[in-house]
Formats: C-alpha cells, structure tokens, sequence
C-alpha cells in the first residue's frame, strides 16, 4: 500500500486549486452567503477534542442559525440525547466547522472557524420555539466562508425521491439498540413510542 505522508507528495498528485476554488473564500459572512444561511434548514457541526472529533447533525426551521454580524453565528442547542459530545468538544477546544445543505440544491456551504457556548438567560430565551428555549447556544466566530460546489450532490443524487429508501427495509433504531444491549434496551415498542415521544421534544 502507498502511504501519501507529506503535503508535497499531494500537491504532486492534485496540483494547485484553480481560481474559482480560492476567490470564493471569505472571511467574513457576505450578503451572498448570508442568503445560503438563511435558507439552510440542516448543517453538520464538527468539533474536536480530546477524546477525538466528532460530527453532529442540527437542523430546524430554514434560518435556524442565526446571523448576529458578518463575522458571528448564532445556534440553540435543542434538544436531543444529552450525550452533549460537540459541546463537551467545544468547551476544551474551540474549533468548529459548520456544512449547510440546502434541499433540492447542489451547491453546500462551508464555514470554519471558533466557537463559545452560552447559556445567557436573554440569549437563550430570544431562541424561544413552542414556548420552549433551549439550554444553551453555540456562539461562532467566522474565520473562513466558502461554498462548496455541487459534484457530490450530483454523484450521491441526495435529492431525488425516487432513489429515497424506505425506513422498513433498514435496521431501525429499536432494533440497533435491542442488539447493542442484548435487549435490555430498544426493540419493537422502542420504535412504537419514539414518534410521539420524539414529537414532543424537539424543542
């Protein structure tokens, strides 16, 4: 096996981006940009730390992520199984990236950068959602914005119903659970209660 183990032996295979790969990037949120967030109901937070890195789905009514300036983001922590691994992360390393998908759209959205966790009681309550305010908000500061273009949207064909899988014919979480626990946890009435239960803990 060839092992690549210097950025030299890549650039060697890969070359050098093209203009439109850099020009693109920014280092601040633009009036371009901000429309992407703002349409974006679904982004995937990654963070690091010492246990290793971790990626966490969030999503939520399109503009969930709130543009506060050009240079910070805004995201309540909503509710969810309390494993709190990004947070964890983000509390002892501060780096953050964020991935914006945008349904029946190509092109994704990238943003790295540093990130706090809040829990000011008025922050907090101006995320206010069916009465509810989540326990915390991810503050990020924008080092670097760019989109990504559409090459593996078009390759996974992500958005066309007709390639969509039916639930049923994967393993379900009951029945994941049920197996990691010699059924102690999970089965069948695991994933009869989780709609309603799921229902009424989004936020």
């Amino acid at each position: 096996m060839s092992i690549i183990a210097s950025v030299e032996e890549l650039e060697a295979i890969y070359g050098q981006p093209n203009d439109a790969s850099t020009v693109k990037v920014a280092d601040r949120i633009t009036p371009k940009y901000r429309k992407l967030i703002d349409a974006s109901p679904f982004a995937a937070l990654a963070t690091g730390g010492p246990e290793g890195l971790d990626c966490s789905p969030r999503g939520d009514a399109a503009g969930f992520v709130r543009i506060h300036d050009e240079k910070t983001l805004m995201m309540p922590d909503r509710r969810g199984n309390n494993r709190v691994d990004s947070l964890r992360n983000i509390v002892r390393d501060p780096r953050v990236a964020l991935l914006f998908l945008i349904p029946g759209v190509g092109s994704t959205l990238r943003i790295n950068g540093r990130a706090h966790v809040s829990v000011d009681p008025a922050l907090c309550e101006s995320f206010l959602t069916e009465g509810k305010a989540p326990r915390s908000v991810v503050v990020m500061t924008v080092d670097e914005i760019y989109f990504q273009c559409a090459r593996a949207i078009v390759r996974s064909d992500l958005w066309n119903p007709a390639k969509y899988l039916r639930a049923q014919d994967l393993p379900s979480p009951g029945e994941i659970l049920a197996s990691m626990s010699d059924n102690r946890v999970g089965g069948e009435e695991y994933d009869r209660a989780w709609p309603e239960r799921a229902q009424k803990s989004l936020w």
